[in-house]
């Protein structure tokens, strides 16, 4: 199970490890987006370093409208668990995202009156 924290405008962080092609691992906060219907969405340009593999491109509609995505596969730690997922690189966004595919593996509890958040 990963604890999470609210931001200021209620999004809900978790704090995971993306894990280069040479072992290293990269912590970051991910923003969990429900709109989002993959597992992972990051700026394409973070990607560099990581050495992940390009696997195809695919478009997806946005609240921007319709976009190109370069997916990629790559490994990531939540809390310990090393998974192995489809990551979607574009270039206009601002924040790593973990998106509702998560909720299919992963329950998660919000709660912000008592300030609990976990996924798993």
């Amino acid at each position: 199970m990963i604890h999470g924290t609210f931001g200021d405008k209620g999004e809900l962080f978790f704090e995971l490890d993306l894990i280069a092609g040479d072992g290293l691992n990269l912590p970051v906060d991910g923003m969990f987006d429900t709109g989002f219907t993959g597992f992972m969405a990051m700026n394409k340009q973070d990607l560099d370093g990581l050495d992940w593999s390009f696997v195809q491109k695919q478009k997806l509609r946005t609240a921007q409208g319709e976009k190109t995505f370069f997916i990629y596969s790559g490994k990531i730690s939540l809390s310990g668990q090393i998974y192995e997922i489809p990551v979607f690189a574009g270039n206009d966004l601002t924040e790593v995202l973990l998106g509702s595919e998560w909720l299919k593996i992963l329950p998660l509890v919000a709660n912000f009156q008592e300030g609990v958040l976990t996924l798993g």
